[in-house]
């Protein structure tokens, strides 16, 4: 349920470990090169001409051992200092050491790469992208299939690296796993999500308070109450604006519901505080609320931001956030000392003295008004049932990500529709 997502730094402690390191270096290089070459046989077997970009490197290594590899298989390859006529481009200019920018020359050969007809296949990370955190400071390749070899890398995992990734293939060379600080989180995360008991009541089942609902956003609160009963919490309560409440009688029958003013007295029975959906930006309602600043909590608090939330929180453009989001996260947690739940295709999850979670999901569907107060309504469940707020978090991604893919809408998708097949997707590893 979480797997290794290495930084260029334990990917080298990784290839230490061999045997006979660094005698072994060279075979290490055949497996992998080997590896490209099968796989980009396997995914374009009709492909007539192979060609490749090496840099000086071991990653360019790898590049000329595949082409070796191919013309062995009978292709027509070849080692290349710029993009020819070929079917299929294989990229072995940087690999999982480079960081920063590439330099003018090799910018522009990553330009000409990007701009062929061919298939691109990127030898363990598309050069341009930082492995260790996926940034890309310049020129990147944008490649349709990358082959990384034993593991994934963070940069492959996290934006905007992922984005230049394609799909992934991951090559066996030989290594034994390793401890990493970042991890991916996989579908088998939803196996821990307590379900309903014998002798549960609706309480202990999972009660969660919405706070939220404010005149012309009471949507938001109802989708948070709706996912956190689809999320099979036991008992949902909003507390709203009193004006907000005939609204929201009428889109939640089943949650109890409650003037704003009574929040304090409905806090007592909560397993779980959802705080903000369709709150409004009142000053004087969020004051009577909540500090968002630093203070001490009895319980384990999570903030749910999206870049540009995270943005106004760190003080940094959300654009920034967007370029830089391990940075960004870590900013967050560090701040606020607590879990942070970074939104986007890539969902990242910190937390103080942990590596990141990440979920990196395919769902461009999620795009849409409501979709993250869903996932709220989610959180607050699974937090509610008990779950540790780090896992909470990555499980609640998870299953919003796979009740959107269960929802089967090709377009058009709306949050109610996630809402509906969140029973399906949280059971789906049962």
């Amino acid at each position: 349920m979480l797997e290794p997502l290495y930084t260029a730094a334990e990917m080298r402690a990784a290839e230490e470990l061999y045997p006979n390191y660094p005698d072994s270096v060279p075979e290490l290089m055949e497996r992998a090169g080997r590896a490209v070459a099968e796989e980009a046989m396997r995914r374009f077997p009709d492909a007539r001409r192979f060609e490749a970009v090496c840099g000086q490197g071991s990653n360019g290594g790898d590049g000329r051992i595949a082409v070796e590899a191919l013309s062995g298989a009978g292709r027509d390859a070849e080692v290349v200092d710029e993009p020819g006529e070929a079917d299929v481009l294989i990229d072995a200019l940087f690999g999982t050491g480079f960081h920063g920018e590439a330099r003018p020359d090799a910018a522009r050969l990553i330009e000409q790469i990007n701009e062929s007809a061919a298939a691109v296949v990127a030898v363990d990370i598309p050069s341009g992208v930082d492995a260790s955190t996926g940034e890309v400071a310049g020129a990147a390749v944008e490649a349709g299939l990358t082959v990384t070899m034993h593991g994934w890398k963070v940069g492959l995992a996290v934006a905007p690296g992922r984005f230049h990734a394609g799909e992934i293939s991951v090559a066996d060379i030989g290594l034994e796993p390793a401890q990493t600080e970042h991890r991916l989180v996989t579908d088998e995360i939803l196996s821990l999500v307590p379900r309903k008991q014998d002798g549960d009541n609706k309480y202990s089942a999972g009660s969660v308070l919405v706070v939220g609902g404010s005149d012309g956003m009471t949507g938001a609160a109802a989708l948070a109450a709706r996912a956190a009963f689809r999320a099979d919490a036991g008992y949902v309560t909003i507390a709203a604006p009193e004006e907000s409440l005939p609204v929201l009688e009428e889109l939640v029958v089943e949650a109890v519901k409650r003037p704003l003013e009574d929040v304090f007295e409905a806090v007592g029975r909560a397993g779980a505080l959802a705080l903000g959906p369709g709150l409004g930006r009142s000053d004087e309602r969020k004051a009577a609320l909540f500090e968002l600043e630093p203070f001490d909590r009895s319980a384990p608090t999570i903030l749910t931001p999206h870049s540009g939330e995270l943005g106004r929180l760190i003080g940094e453009e959300s654009s920034w956030v967007d370029a830089h989001r391990l940075e960004a996260l870590g900013r967050a947690v560090e701040r606020f000392g607590c879990v942070v739940l970074l939104k986007g295709a890539d969902t990242l999850v910190g937390a103080l003295a942990e590596g990141v979670l990440v979920r990196a999901a395919n769902t461009p569907g999620l795009a849409t008004a409501g979709t993250g107060d869903v996932l709220t309504g989610i959180l607050a469940a699974f937090l509610a049932k008990g779950m540790e707020p780090r896992l909470a978090a990555a499980a609640a991604a998870t299953a919003q990500e796979k009740a959107a893919l269960l929802a089967s809408k090709p377009r058009g998708l709306v949050a109610g529709d996630v809402i509906e097949a969140l029973p399906d997707a949280i059971d789906h590893h049962d």
